[in-house]
């Protein structure tokens, strides 16, 4: 058996009515919070109320801050820490999607070292955090059971992971808060969810318990497709695509991800694509090099097969369906984010095998060209 090392410390409950029926977990972990949130989404699905309805119940203190930008910034992190460093909290609940969960991860290691320099998070390893409780309304990032957080740094112009493991105490899932989520923003992190799922089962750094999760990731993607064409999304469907996304959590949690997602970064930075949608765009491609691999292509075979696509091609048609390629890149772009990727060590050392320059170039060129 090959060697490997699985850690999963964050307590999962689903279920509707999820948080005001688990209210106590709150009192366990202090008597005064701070919630990160959005302007708006957390407001109109609900979980917002019911999170401050389990802490009054609890009699526990609540901040709420509510201004947590999407792909949030460094700056973003501090304006929450000068909000609430006086306040003495103890823990923090994050509500939404991957931004305001994020946040919450970078706020909870700056409330636990107040004296550090923020931006030191992406170079500093191993500082103690906190307590964060993640409560998603968004089915895609799965950062309610990972330890990362992505944060965008505008000194060096990209996003990029914190260099922590910061995994939530609990992650509350309650399907009903995915239920007014735009349809297009479902498609985008759905689609994030799938692109976890491929990267973590094709890493290096995968093992037996990652990519049996992973398999199940698929098998429960899969019920979702066809709902996702026709942008018809019941409860049920919603709760398959929550549940998609946190085994996808799991298993990146384990293995990372890859190519994909360090590509799609400037994307996102320098072209506002959305992080799912960025993902998807290139995921053919790289299914496509990977396959070339000689050690990838049964695993790309069984994503396939799992999804019930024949061919790499007739999954690019899925992803072409659910999210047309209407960017505009020039070429001499494309050939500075390649240089940039090349420097990215993280993500070029879980791929299995090498990565050349004209590999990233052409992964690119093959999904973003019109």
């Amino acid at each position: 058996m090959n060697k490997f090392h699985y850690l999963m410390p964050t307590e999962i409950l689903c279920n509707q009515d999820v948080v005001r029926e688990n209210s106590n977990i709150f009192k366990s972990l202090g008597n005064k919070v701070c919630i990160m949130t959005g302007a708006n989404s957390s407001k109109k699905n609900g979980s917002l109320n019911d999170t401050i309805y389990s802490l009054d119940k609890e009699n526990i203190e609540y901040i709420v801050f509510d201004s947590v930008e999407e792909n949030p910034s460094v700056e973003n992190i501090i304006n929450a820490f000068n909000a609430v460093k006086k306040e003495q909290i103890d823990f923090i609940i994050g509500i939404g999607g991957g931004s305001p969960i994020d946040a919450s991860k970078a706020l909870a290691i700056l409330l636990k070292n107040p004296e550090m320099d923020p931006y030191k998070i992406f170079e500093i390893s191993d500082l103690e955090s906190i307590p964060v409780v993640a409560i998603p309304t968004t089915a895609g990032t799965g950062t309610e059971t990972t330890p990362y957080a992505i944060l965008t740094d505008n000194r060096v112009g990209t996003k990029r992971n914190f260099n922590q493991k910061v995994f939530p105490k609990y992650a509350l899932l309650d399907p009903s808060y995915l239920i007014g989520t735009p349809d297009e923003i479902t498609i985008n992190t759905a689609i994030d969810a799938l692109s976890h799922l491929i990267e973590g089962y094709l890493s290096v750094d995968s093992n037996v318990f990652s990519d049996f999760t992973a398999e199940k990731g698929f098998d429960v993607f899969n019920d979702c497709i066809d709902s996702l064409l026709a942008n018809d999304f019941p409860y049920a469907i919603r709760e398959k695509l929550l549940l998609a996304s946190t085994l996808a959590g799991v298993v990146i949690s384990q293995s990372g991800t890859s190519l994909p997602h360090g590509m799609g970064y400037p994307l996102t930075y320098h072209h506002k694509t959305p992080h799912g949608k960025a993902n998807g765009l290139l995921l053919k491609a790289y299914l496509n090099f990977c396959y070339e691999n000689i050690t990838l292509r049964r695993k790309v075979e069984t994503i396939l097969d799992l999804l019930d696509f024949d061919t790499v091609d007739q999954f690019g048609q899925f992803i072409k369906q659910l999210m047309p390629n209407n960017c505009c890149i020039s070429e001499s772009d494309l050939r500075k984010y390649t240089l940039s990727m090349m420097k990215n060590e993280g993500k070029l050392k879980k791929h299995a095998g090498p990565v050349e320059e004209k590999d990233i170039y052409e992964i690119y060129i093959n999904s973003l060209t019109l």
